[in-house]
């Protein structure tokens, strides 16, 4: 009867540690959120997007991020210094570049290694890759997930940043100078009649939309157009992202007068080749119009201030000739260079070149984005001075520094050329050079010889008493003129 009882017993215990084992996780997961266990109190005590308790004694100071989104914020709330480490994604900013890079699908203990009292993540980190995220968090490291739902969890996903990092001052200064740039872009097309309609890929399978409660149907909207896919419905209870599908998208093929598709992400939406060789998709109006936009989802779809660029961009794209107006560069006074790129950008209706997050892998000969040493990435003309470089209507220089490291810039306080001038209205014109010249007396001045020859050549550009003058300053009414004869 005792070895009965015996047996009995062990087998229980073994019974009662194969539970415990195999149910370490959900045990552990169900512990962390019994509050009366833990009775300190705590200077951040909240629970993040992945419904764990956060309990932090003190702002972190050294902070990882693997998300793109989250680096953004956090060096949008001045914490440079504090970030430590980075996610495989980013793009933005390039000082982004500085930081060592973690990868949340490798070995936990490189990110154990560098001592760090916060880990940023989001849910789907959590979901795909647990025995990482559990590591960390055994080693004792804070991790922390956010990722707002919708556009209305903006504020919050925040205010919640800057809780964990001491920054919830600054985080409110971000988000008031956020939404007054938002009210000012929607001042900007109020009153714009008529309304366009738009339909939004986010991604070419299925041919995916966005719901309205999403970052880009709430840019759509501001930026003055009209969601003809307002009735999508969700894939997932608390997904933003919606099946719609080639035949909905056809039944209102002629009201599409603008077509914005996702770029810059896997299984984003396709480009203006791609979409219009799908069947029937070349009897779209947008597409039959050629008024399709390829954005990049880092600046139309993800939860950071950038939205702000990305919403600014759909209304350019929407109504080119109220927000590219040109009129006010038509002054007799000489055009700056930052203003010169700007000019060129809205003259040609050009969207703003963002990196993905691949665009740093390479190398480039040339300019790289970002670079700039007197175009920061905080300068008010920022996007129109890269796009302009991207798009070769203008170049950057290059110099020594005082260590004798070569750095870029690009002469903010320059200004434009007549030389520099031709190089760019080239670029607007199809011209083949002709056999007979006309002469060009200080021809031996010109750096760009080819172009102004031609460009005179065809009375593009005139001589004055038989010289080009390269280095003479041009004015904003002569470029602006210069311009619109291209057309």
């Amino acid at each position: 009867m005792r070895n009965i009882k015996f047996k009995t017993l062990a087998w229980s215990s073994v019974l009662v540690l194969l539970i415990i084992f195999v149910g370490r996780y959900w045990i552990e997961r169900g512990l962390d959120h019994v509050d009366f266990l833990d009775t300190r109190e705590y200077v951040i005590d909240f629970t993040d997007d992945s419904g764990r308790r956060v309990k932090m004694e003190a702002p972190a100071d050294r902070i990882i991020s693997l998300y793109s989104a989250h680096t953004e914020n956090l060096f949008a709330l001045e914490l440079d210094a504090q970030i430590i480490g980075v996610g495989t994604s980013e793009s933005y900013p390039i000082e982004f570049l500085d930081k060592p890079v973690f990868d949340y699908k490798s070995d936990p203990e490189k990110v154990i290694a560098a001592n760090p009292d916060l880990v940023l993540i989001r849910p789907f980190i959590e979901r795909k890759q647990p025995d990482f995220v559990d590591a960390l968090r055994q080693s004792g490291i804070s991790v922390v997930s956010f990722y707002p739902q919708s556009q209305d969890d903006f504020d919050n996903y925040i205010m919640n940043l800057g809780r964990v990092t001491g920054r919830e001052r600054m985080a409110e200064r971000k988000l008031k100078k956020f939404h007054e740039d938002m009210e000012n872009l929607r001042a900007l097309t109020k009153d714009i009649e008529p309304k366009i309609n738009v339909f939004f890929e986010s991604s070419d399978v299925e041919i995916k939309t966005v719901t309205t409660d999403s970052v880009a149907a709430r840019a759509i909207e501001i930026a003055g157009g009209i969601n003809i896919a307002s009735d999508a419905e969700a894939i997932t209870k608390g997904s933003t992202i919606a099946v719609y599908g080639p035949e909905r998208v056809l039944e209102k093929a002629d009201k599409i007068d603008a077509y914005v598709t996702q770029r810059g992400v896997m299984g984003a939406g396709g480009n203006l080749h791609t979409i219009s060789i799908r069947p029937g998709f070349d009897t779209i109006k947008a597409v039959k119009e050629a008024k399709v936009l390829e954005i990049n989802q880092k600046i139309i779809s993800s939860p950071t201030f950038r939205q702000v660029k990305g919403t600014y961009e759909l209304a350019r794209f929407f109504y080119p000739d109220i927000i590219d107006d040109i009129t006010h560069f038509n002054v007799d006074e000489p055009l700056n260079r930052v203003a010169a790129a700007e000019l060129f950008v809205r003259f040609d209706n050009r969207p703003v070149f963002a990196p993905t997050a691949s665009y740093y892998r390479n190398e480039y000969d040339g300019h790289t984005y970002g670079m700039f040493e007197d175009v920061p990435s905080s300068h008010e003309n920022f996007d129109f001075v890269e796009t302009a470089l991207k798009s070769g209507y203008m170049q950057g220089f290059k110099k020594r520094d005082e260590d004798g490291e070569e750095v870029e810039y690009f002469d903010t306080e320059g200004y434009l050329t007549r030389d520099e001038l031709a190089k760019t209205l080239f670029l607007f014109y199809d011209l083949v050079p002709k056999k007979e010249h006309v002469e060009i007396l200080d021809m031996d001045q010109v750096e760009n010889k080819k172009i102004v020859q031609t460009l005179v050549d065809y009375g593009v550009l005139e001589l004055e008493e038989g010289k080009f003058n390269p280095g003479r300053l041009v004015s904003g009414a002569e470029v602006v003129v210069a311009l619109e004869n291209t057309k």
